[in-house]
């Protein structure tokens, strides 16, 4: 006989009364979320749109599992209050004992889609214990997820957003090229140096024209039987800065540390003959460390710009310092994202570079660095400036966000403007004279090439639009003209273009987001791969025909190459080399 009042009596277990964890609408996202990110880093696209696209695709699966975590009825207010702070907290603390190289923003995304997966996993093989689901399974993987972030370091990323991730205890290319330079602080003496050019020398970013042309240099045109000899390779600084040649000297720009310096080389050794350094560094965690910007040489002195905007005129046979001066301070403006990346533009007895915002384009006098104009300068522009001569008059181009604009460069005037403002990918490209008026600019109008007309009746500048293409998309990869065609980059496969109506001929060659210069003696394009490879291709609008290639540098490379002679310049970010491509004697005689 049962107790009075426990007859039929059940004990009810208050966790079988939670409604129950549904698991498949944040599961569908992750799964989808992660598949998008598969074939964003698959699929052929700008870097910006990649960029762009990552950013998006991660925001809008945040937003959808922080939406179910809140409104989910299987979990108690107390257990969603408890769960998020451990995942906010962790990440806090994650940021505070990252690597100073890890990008915060890699926290956000991937690390919060991490932690989601991880969570939906745990919860997945929690979902029959009602007890536990914010339990010592769900803190350890939350705390493992953001721990793992403290033991990475990050150098940079590639164009395809491929993150280069190395243990944060392992030297990094730059720790090891300075415990090198330490141990060999002797300098070559100096040798004697012409303030004046000779045909061969390189005098600027992509040469004195900035058109990537080179006159006056032979090479080997069948790398299979002759290929490229190295005749050295050194270890240097971080920089995305390329090189010049002055006689037997090369100079460029590099990260030492706490540093930034400007470096005179023998171009026959590569030993160091003098450096000068500011004590200032610039590193930017998706982009890499360093300067950007490319020497530039004119009458005797070096024209340098940082990537945190110091402007340096030195002696180019010393070092010495002549003038300094700091642009962001002229300016008024802060530093760029990816940092000031404009090589200095020698005209008319004044260097003009670019900063950005309402004095964002300065000219300085080439003689004692004083300020001469300034003009409005948009929010953003990673071109350099172009010089130009149109119907007898010299002017300065530069490509920035609100279009390309021509001035005087002696007095700054504003002569006219063309394009319309960038609503997408920074403007990186270099406009390029083909014909009397006629200017290819890329990305005027969005992504894509431009051919325009400009012309001056009276006093007043006229710019007539003669066609736009969609067919050739360079973004911070630069082209090359040779004849009646174009040859560059359609994001990163290389491709060629008509110059009469900008239609594509051929799109073919995978080399990443690389550079290309031309050797216009011999009709043949050096192409520059994102992964340090050299590729000889002759200059056909019929098709792309690879006469050969080497792996010249190791790591990512966005640097443009160059040639003097028959001897090829080439850097990136850890390491310089210099190869002989020399015809063989018997076909110089065929020639």
């Amino acid at each position: 006989m049962n107790a009075p009042g426990h007859a039929n009596e059940t004990i009810i277990n208050p966790d079988a009364l939670k409604p129950k964890l549904r698991l498949k609408f944040p599961i569908a996202i992750a799964v989808l979320f992660w598949l998008s990110w598969i074939i964003n880093g698959r699929v052929e696209k700008a870097y910006f749109t990649s960029f762009m696209t990552e950013l998006a695709t991660s925001g809008v699966f945040i937003l959808l599992f922080l939406g179910w975590w809140w409104f989910n009825r299987g979990l108690r207010l107390k257990e969603k209050f408890i769960g998020f702070v451990l995942i906010v907290g962790g990440a806090f603390v994650a940021g505070k004992i990252r690597h100073v190289s890890l990008n915060p923003f890699l926290l956000i995304t991937p690390g919060i889609p991490i932690i989601a997966t991880v969570i939906l996993a745990i919860f997945f093989r929690e979902r029959e214990n009602r007890r536990t689901l914010i339990g010592l399974p769900f803190v350890a993987g939350v705390v493992l997820v953001w721990a793992s972030f403290s033991l990475i370091r990050m150098d940079g990323a590639d164009s395809a957003l491929k993150n280069a991730l190395h243990w944060r205890w392992t030297p990094s290319a730059e720790e090891r090229f300075l415990a090198e330079n330490r141990s060999h602080t002797a300098k070559k003496p100096a040798a004697a140096l012409d303030a004046a050019p000779g045909e061969l020398d390189w005098t600027a970013f992509r040469g004195a024209n900035r058109d990537g042309i080179i006159h006056g240099s032979s090479i080997a045109t069948n790398w299979t039987g002759n290929v490229p000899t190295l005749v050295w390779k050194r270890a240097v600084g971080p920089a995305w800065s390329s090189m010049i040649t002055i006689g037997e000297r090369l100079f460029t720009q590099e990260q030492r540390g706490a540093t930034e310096a400007v470096v005179c080389y023998d171009a026959n050794d590569g030993q160091e003959i003098w450096a000068h350094e500011d004590e200032i560094r610039f590193e930017e965690a998706l982009s890499g460390i360093g300067p950007r910007a490319t020497p530039t040489f004119e009458k005797g002195r070096l024209y340098t710009y940082g990537g945190k905007g110091i402007l340096n005129c030195l002696d180019a046979a010393t070092g010495k310092m002549i003038w300094k001066k700091d642009v962001r301070a002229d300016s008024g403006f802060p530093v760029a994202m990816w940092g000031f990346s404009s090589s200095p533009l020698v005209i008319d007895g004044r260097v003009i570079i670019y900063a950005g915002g309402p004095k964002g384009i300065l000219a300085y006098r080439t003689d004692n660095g004083d300020l001469a104009w300034t003009a409005p300068g948009g929010e953003m522009g990673y071109s350099s400036g172009q010089g130009v001569m149109i119907d007898g008059a010299s002017q300065c181009l530069m490509l920035i966000d609100t279009g390309l604009i021509a001035f005087n460069p002696t007095d700054g005037k504003k002569l006219w403007e063309a394009g319309s403002a960038s609503k997408g990918p920074p403007r990186c490209t270099q406009p390029r004279l083909i014909a009397p008026g006629q200017l290819l600019v890329g990305g005027l109008d969005g992504a894509g090439m431009s051919l325009i007309q400009v012309s001056k009746k009276a006093d007043a500048w006229n710019v007539t639009p003669l066609w736009t293409s969609k067919d050739l998309k360079p973004e911070f990869p630069d082209y090359v003209v040779y004849k009646d065609h174009a040859y560059g980059f359609d994001a990163s496969i290389f491709a060629c273009i008509r110059l009469s109506d900008g239609k594509r001929e051929w799109k073919d060659g995978r080399y990443g987001m690389g550079q290309v210069v031309l050797l216009a003696d011999q009709g043949l394009l050096l192409v520059s791969s994102e992964k340090g490879e050299l590729i000889l291709l002759p200059a056909d609008p019929t098709a792309n025909k690879e006469l050969g290639r080497i792996q010249a540098i190791e790591g990512k490379t966005w640097n443009s190459p160059v040639v003097r002679g028959d001897r090829i310049f080439h850097r990136n970010a850890q390491e310089m080399a210099c190869y002989r491509a020399a015809a063989t004697p018997a076909k110089v005689a065929q020639k």
